[in-house]
């Protein structure tokens, strides 16, 4: 597959005899890390999918109006994180229950997944990740996991970078001791 950089697929976007290619290219180039991204905010394999395809709906209808003050990937994350958020909030309303105390159902999720192949260390480790409150999991998700900068992190979740080293800092104490008495 050509490389393209941003601006390119950008410009090939605005073409209408490239639209579509532009936009199947940034799917092949991202939907699994965004999948992914998703899958570790909601857990379960359906939601996510669902969200995915919400998050590349929302990427097609906007993608004329990005003005590249950020990478194309840092823009969709954050649509992602938005989309997977918003999916938490209306949902949490059958719960009756704040957006940070939706965890234990996603614990139970977990623990019930069919599509979750990991070992029991794994699990653990995302049952201890699905206590933190919502600030503190995105931001471990992302740096831990995904290994972003924290000036990308700042930029998809509209958060200082002094912030989110503090939420990271607080979310990696509670996780190891979560893990010392789980």
């Amino acid at each position: 597959m050509k490389k393209y950089t941003d601006h390119d697929l950008l410009i090939m976007f605005k073409s209408i005899e490239k639209k579509n290619y532009a936009f199947n290219y940034i799917i092949n180039l991202y939907q699994e890390r965004i999948y992914w991204h998703i899958r570790k905010i909601l857990i379960s394999h359906e939601d996510s999918n669902d969200v995915t395809q919400n998050t590349f709906i929302k990427v097609f209808e906007n993608l004329i109006k990005f003005k590249g003050e950020s990478k194309i990937y840092t823009w969709i994350y954050k649509i992602a994180t938005n989309e997977s958020l918003s999916f938490l909030k209306k949902n949490r309303k059958y719960f009756f229950e704040s957006i940070d105390n939706v965890s234990s159902s996603l614990i139970t999720n977990l623990t019930s997944e069919n599509y979750f192949d990991g070992n029991e260390g794994e699990k653990k480790l995302q049952k201890a990740i699905l206590t933190l409150p919502i600030k503190q999991r995105l931001t471990f998700n992302m740096k831990y996991f995904d290994n972003m900068k924290y000036k990308q992190i700042s930029q998809i979740l509209g958060t200082s970078v002094g912030a989110l080293k503090a939420n990271y800092h607080h979310a990696k104490n509670k996780i190891q001791k979560y893990l010392k008495e789980n």
